[in-house]
């Protein structure tokens, strides 16, 4: 793999997020959960959640959460620079919620965004939808819902990210960390 390289376009990406769809609303119904509040992860959790929102059509407006304070390396890595405000429309007790991230790797992110969510009051349930899957697994943390499964194709030191490729199309790239 070179420094850089696309793994997936964006055509490639929103079919991967039709299929994510239609699995979350086949949970939805196994479950019985209706008007649930889906909830995006600042940056990427929120370009997937966006078009699963519209997938679904949810009546709840999206919720966006930042996790920037709650993350367990915050003490090493100091402030993000870009810390956004994170935004729930509506209380979050007894709700039923999709929580939408764009990669699981260690399970950190998804820790600190279930703290930042119980902050807001008491979920009847979390429901966990991820773009894509990967190795390296350090908290006991598993997807409902994933889009792309890289477990076998990634090592650990490298970095995989969705990003804007354009006014929306996202693209899934590959790469090396420097270090």
């Amino acid at each position: 793999m070179s420094a850089t390289e696309i793994y997936a376009d964006a055509a490639a990406l929103e079919a991967v997020i039709a299929r994510m769809g239609t699995a979350l609303q086949d949970k939805l119904t196994q479950r019985g959960i209706i008007d649930p509040l889906m909830v995006g992860i600042h940056t990427g959790g929120v370009w997937v959640a966006e078009r699963l929102h519209r997938i679904l059509m949810l009546d709840e407006p999206l919720g966006v959460l930042d996790i920037s304070f709650y993350r367990d390396d915050f003490s090493r890595i100091g402030l993000h620079p870009q810390v956004r405000p994170s935004h729930l429309p509506v209380e979050v007790d007894d709700r039923h919620l999709i929580l939408v991230d764009d990669v699981l790797q260690t399970g950190r992110t998804i820790r600190a965004a279930l703290n930042s969510l119980f902050d807001y009051g008491r979920p009847a349930s979390v429901m966990l939808a991820v773009l894509v899957r990967r190795g390296w697994r350090e908290l006991p943390i598993a997807a409902d819902v994933t889009g792309l499964d890289l477990k076998q194709e990634l090592d650990r030191d490298g970095s995989l990210q969705v990003k804007l490729t354009g006014p929306d199309p996202l693209a899934l790239v590959l790469g090396h960390r420097q270090g």
